[in-house]
């Protein structure tokens, strides 16, 4: 999953990595070397949103260098009632592939129906995010952007990527892994 990740954002016109709070509070330094490294926006996408909330994190990214979209929200994504609908036009607006790392499955699911390329972050393979994606990369935010960085950076190709095929080895996994405990 991260290889077909790295490989759809390689050759996207606007990748856009949307963040909430829980992504900046995690992962603020590896969102922006992920940035860096793929020429990619980021956006502040907020659920609870205030203007201090957005200029709190707008201010951790500016610490990481990284100068964030999100604070003049100019768009919306159709079909959201939350203040999670609001977003910019010359970023999620415009983007033809959006990360959105631990997110809920009403805005990966209103990005797909944008006609975006939607490639997510989730602990969970049967989460609604993780079942509405693109491709689903299910793995801990901190370990799992690194590792993207570096395919982005050192990745040639890869084919026949399938996240249902996907998810359901990861479910496997799991389970295996559940039966060994007993």
């Amino acid at each position: 999953a991260i290889k077909a990740a790295a490989q759809i954002i390689k050759v996207a016109d606007n990748p856009v990595i949307s963040v909430n709070g829980n992504v900046v509070a995690l992962a603020a330094k590896e969102v922006a070397n992920l940035s860096k490294a793929c020429n990619a926006k980021v956006e502040i996408n907020l659920f609870h949103r205030t203007p201090e909330r957005v200029s709190g994190l707008f201010e951790i990214m500016k610490g990481v260098g990284i100068e964030t979209l999100g604070m003049n929200a100019d768009s919306i994504i159709p079909g959201l009632s939350s203040e999670r609908a609001k977003c910019c036009s010359e970023g999620i607006g415009s983007a033809d592939v959006v990360l959105v790392p631990l997110e809920d499955g009403d805005r990966c699911q209103a990005l797909v129906d944008m006609g975006k390329t939607v490639i997510t972050i989730d602990l969970n393979p049967l989460s609604r995010t993780s079942q509405t994606a693109h491709i689903t990369i299910v793995d801990e935010i901190t370990r799992c952007l690194p590792l993207l960085t570096d395919c982005i950076i050192n990745l040639k190709e890869i084919n026949n990527y399938n996240n249902k095929d996907n998810l359901k080895e990861i479910i496997r996994y799991i389970i295996e892994r559940l039966i060994k405990l007993e």
